[in-house]
């Protein structure tokens, strides 16, 4: 995509969905001209899905287009008791098992056409960030040690806890990785740093031998990337609760002036109607359906749901994606053969007063679309009149 003009990008304001303010607002970086924006990757102990990556490239995308500098941020959970699981039961090392998975993911990444973010780090080389986090949130008094367990932040002593979610403390449940302990001042106590068991990797500490918690990893590479205060945090919508709740409150505890200018989530993909999960045996991954898709038509088919809803799998689904890539393809591939038969001929043909219509038509519509929250239904829908305009033309030059 070529980028904006000058004059054209300030005629266009962006509109995104706020998840704290549950409603979308303007968008204003902090910084004019620059985007700084986070968003949650994989834990890589098994091949992956898309949704979340397709739509947070998407975005990346359309802010490069309106001439922003985006500096985007995806991290890799590459130690985590998923990881360490699997990888016993393979017999090899966590970290061997992590960067073998984190390679596949990055090919499934090129297959998309999703562009590389400009940094990806990985929790494990950022474990002195993560300590030095930690130390901060006990000097505020936001956290306390449980002897053999770890280091726990303490909800109470936050107030603001829940004001991402809106949830209800009295109604809070802890998330699937938080493990209940009645040692804990509060059930919905999470943990900032868990002590080794025996045969897990560790790092040294001042809390002993172990490794970080499932949610300071964000907040401190977050910080260490793009400073306390950045533009957006993005990720699926089930890490509203408890993972970006539980980063907010580390970021904020630590440093009350850390902000999120806007928290972006994308919707689930269900199958049959359920969210599509590992653990239920609903999962497919990318590999699963670019076996018997071109890839481009699975990121067709994501893109058609706005990035905010669920997309329902369905092969019908994945066959009109199909189809339609198909076509669009064809177009440009025939209208490549009818241009090179008249590529050194010095032809001046003016553009049909009809057909300049139809493009300058699609060029404002995709505008009103994508800065509408990324309404990326209506642009596709939009962009298939100018490739039947072009389908026509080529019928008549046939």
């Amino acid at each position: 995509m070529r980028e904006m003009a000058g004059s054209e990008q300030q005629q266009r304001a962006l509109m995104l969905f706020d998840t704290r303010m549950k409603k979308a607002e303007m968008f204003r970086p902090l910084i004019e001209g620059k985007v700084s924006m986070y968003v949650c990757g994989v834990t890589p102990y098994d091949f992956s899905h898309a949704r979340a990556y397709v739509a947070f490239d998407v975005l990346y995308r359309y802010l490069k287009y309106l001439g922003y500098e985006v500096e985007y941020v995806r991290n890799f959970t590459d130690i985590d008791d998923k990881i360490i699981r699997r990888a016993n039961e393979a017999g090899e090392t966590a970290t061997s098992l992590s960067s073998r998975f984190i390679d596949e993911f990055l090919r499934d990444m090129v297959e998309l056409q999703c562009l590389p973010p400009t940094r990806e780090p990985r929790v494990t080389e950022h474990t002195k960030e993560i300590i030095d986090l930690i130390t901060k949130i006990e000097e505020k008094g936001k956290a306390y040690t449980i002897e053999g367990d770890g280091v726990y932040f303490s909800v109470d002593n936050f107030p603001e806890y829940l004001s991402l979610s809106g949830r209800s403390l009295d109604h809070n449940l802890p998330g699937s990785r938080v493990a209940v302990d009645t040692r804990k001042r509060n059930p919905a106590d999470f943990a900032l740093w868990k002590s080794a068991k025996e045969g897990e990797p560790f790092w040294e500490s001042p809390w002993g031998r172990g490794r970080p918690g499932w949610h300071i990893e964000c907040s401190a590479m977050s910080g260490h990337y793009l400073g306390h205060a950045f533009d957006i945090h993005g990720g699926g919508k089930d890490l509203i609760f408890p993972h970006h709740e539980n980063e907010l409150a580390q970021s904020r505890a630590a440093y009350p002036e850390s902000e999120v200018k806007c928290w972006m989530h994308n919707g689930f993909v269900n199958n049959n109607g359920q969210k599509m999960a590992k653990a239920d045996k609903n999962f497919f991954t990318i590999r699963d359906i670019i076996a018997l898709y071109h890839p481009m038509a699975l990121r067709l088919f994501l893109m058609r749901t706005h990035y905010r809803s669920d997309v329902n799998h369905s092969d019908a689904g994945l066959e009109f994606a199909s189809g339609r890539v198909y076509y669009i393809y064809q177009t440009l591939q025939d209208s490549e053969e009818v241009i090179s038969l008249y590529r050194d001929d010095e032809l001046d043909v003016p553009v049909p007063a009809g057909d300049r219509k139809v493009v300058d038509d699609n060029h404002e519509s995709f505008l009103r679309h994508m800065s509408n929250d990324l309404h990326t239904t209506g642009a596709l829908d939009e962009l298939m009149k100018p490739v039947r305009a072009m389908n026509n033309n080529l019928s008549d030059l046939k």
